[in-house]
């Protein structure tokens, strides 16, 4: 996995980009992983296609009953006056009728099974009454009423799923469906994730004055498993050139992709940046958005490089809209644009113009049908509670102020995964 070349975007000292301008900066500069391997449909969930799936036969491949009922050739039948047909037999799933209908006559038929090549219809059960090897039917239903044609699903030889899908489990019951055992799928993408910073302790580990539990493992470790990559947890490095540069080499000796959060700012500890420059490429190191601002995109080796900042709702706020789409597109799949629906504020919004801010909301249905939302309180980048108690991002664009209740506002619903 590599950036393609020339993708540098400025020095790291340049002005803040649109996030609209870094996104399309990181999407095209990163190549997809292009390896691929075999895999079946019980190993399929969340794998990215690597190939067009085309049917080798119908699906359904008969013709069959969408009811338990009875089967009959529709023409057989007075359009007025009583209708009563010969009972010849029956036809259950995978144990189809072995006769041929004549004129006159009907099967009995469950739900599945094959309709022969001389009925056309099938009349429900509660519609009809049965007696001494007759059956009547009180209403003549339509022709072709409650039959499956063959190939009503999927036809021979139609493109059903196509490269680069993200496979969902509907997808792996066609797969399986379509009698298809075995497909390539790309190569998951391998992300390497640290913490930085002296003021960091692991969980389960009493804290002294000053510190703090790092959270931001954990958040990234539930992010990245919800796209289905393989992870390398390098745990926290300290605020130590020495540290941080093994750290870094490591890193992007066994990835695909290496992920750090904290020390990307302009601090005296924050070391990321320029240990990046060292030793790969800066293309830029600022996003004018909130929260978020301080985020280093870049090349270490062959692995891409995102500094994420050390707050943990900025962490959630810039992989959700940066690294999770650059995600997507090296595992292969396409860049798909975040879900934006409207609806109306609940209360006033607190907002300057000059960044895109995503303020952490609950979206919920109003009274008269429609969509609102209200933010979850305090919005400070370092209270994780309000993304806990979110369930989506208010998007206030760059160039908007202050929100008025009943406005409507763009939300974006955070991603199942």
């Amino acid at each position: 996995m590599s950036l393609k070349s020339g993708a540098g975007c400025g020095g790291h000292h340049a002005k803040a980009m649109s996030l609209e301008s870094a996104l399309e900066a990181i999407l095209g500069s990163i190549r997809p992983i292009e390896a691929t391997e075999e895999a079946s449909p019980m190993e399929g969930l969340g794998r990215v296609l690597a190939e067009d799936i085309r049917s080798p036969f119908d699906v359904p491949g008969h013709t069959n009953s969408a009811m338990d009922g009875y089967a009959f050739r529709h023409g057989d039948c007075p359009s007025s006056g009583k209708i009563s047909l010969r009972l010849a037999g029956e036809s259950f799933a995978g144990h189809p009728f072995s006769g041929r209908l004549q004129p006159g006559e009907c099967i009995r038929i469950m739900t599945g099974a094959v309709v022969p090549d001389t009925a056309d219809t099938v009349v429900m059960q509660e519609d009809v009454v049965e007696a001494d090897g007759r059956v009547e039917l009180h209403d003549l239903p339509r022709k072709g009423a409650n039959v499956r044609p063959a190939g009503e699903d999927i036809r021979a030889g139609e493109l059903v799923l196509a490269a680069g899908r993200v496979l969902r489990a509907a997808d792996l019951g066609m797969i399986a469906s379509m009698g298809i055992a075995a497909f390539n799928v790309r190569h998951r993408a391998k992300v390497a994730y640290f913490s930085t910073g002296d003021e960091l302790r692991p969980v389960g580990e009493p804290l002294e004055a000053g510190q703090i539990h790092d959270s931001n493992r954990y958040t990234l470790h539930g992010l990245l498993s919800q796209l289905g990559v393989d992870t390398l947890d390098l745990g926290i490095v300290k605020d130590d050139p020495g540290a941080l540069r093994n750290a870094l080499e490591s890193a992007s000796a066994h990835a695909d992709v290496v992920i750090t959060s904290g020390g990307v700012s302009v601090g005296e500890a924050d070391y990321v940046t320029d240990m990046l420059a060292e030793l790969g490429d800066v293309s830029f190191w600022q996003v004018a958005m909130k929260p978020g601002r301080p985020l280093v995109y870049g090349s270490l080796g062959n692995a891409v490089f995102f500094g994420l900042p050390g707050n943990p709702v900025s962490v959630m706020a810039t992989f959700l809209q940066v690294v999770r789409p650059a995600l997507r597109v090296i595992s292969g799949a396409p860049y798909e644009a975040p879900l934006r629906l409207n609806a109306r504020a609940e209360h006033a919004i607190r907002k300057k113009p000059g960044r895109m801010e995503f303020q952490r909301g609950i979206l919920r249905r109003a009274g008269d049908g429609g969509q609102s939302v209200s933010t979850t309180g305090h919005q400070g980048s370092g209270i994780l509670r309000s993304m806990s108690e979110a369930n989506c991002f208010i998007v206030l664009p760059s160039d908007s102020g202050r929100v008025e209740a009943g406005e409507w506002v763009l939300v974006e619903p955070f991603p199942c995964g």
